[in-house]
């Protein structure tokens, strides 16, 4: 059977690894030509490092890079978070693939609709 793969990435498999190995993770799977699905997004800085990363990796005639695209996050407002006064942002569910397969069509704060392709020409 030829298409693409899709894994769906569980919260709890991340948060077993270092901020660089997620970042090395994803890129290893991502040039293997997966889509991840990752069931919680990365951090703001994480999400820094796998761009600059990617960027040190492109090869026009091999690794075209990642679309990559995350729900907006959402501040908790948990019952301690209330009483502190503390609110940080929890980051969402995250769609990241190889740049000659996936594309973004539409994005809003409760929908990412992206186009995956087989073939190399988009």
């Amino acid at each position: 059977m030829q298409g693409i793969q899709m894994d769906l990435i569980s919260e709890h498999k991340l948060a077993e690894m270092a901020p660089i190995e997620k970042v090395k993770f994803i890129i290893g799977e991502v040039k293997k030509g997966k889509i991840l699905v990752l069931e919680k997004g990365l951090s703001p800085s994480e999400e820094a490092s796998l761009i600059e990363m990617t960027m040190t990796m492109i090869d026009p005639d091999g690794f075209s890079g990642i679309e990559m695209e995350s729900y907006p996050a959402e501040n908790s407002s948990s019952i301690f978070e209330k009483i502190f006064k503390k609110k940080r942002p929890r980051t969402r569910l995250t769609l990241i693939g190889p740049a000659n397969h996936l594309k973004t069509l539409r994005k809003d704060k409760n929908l990412i609709s992206a186009l995956v392709s087989s073939s190399n020409n988009q």
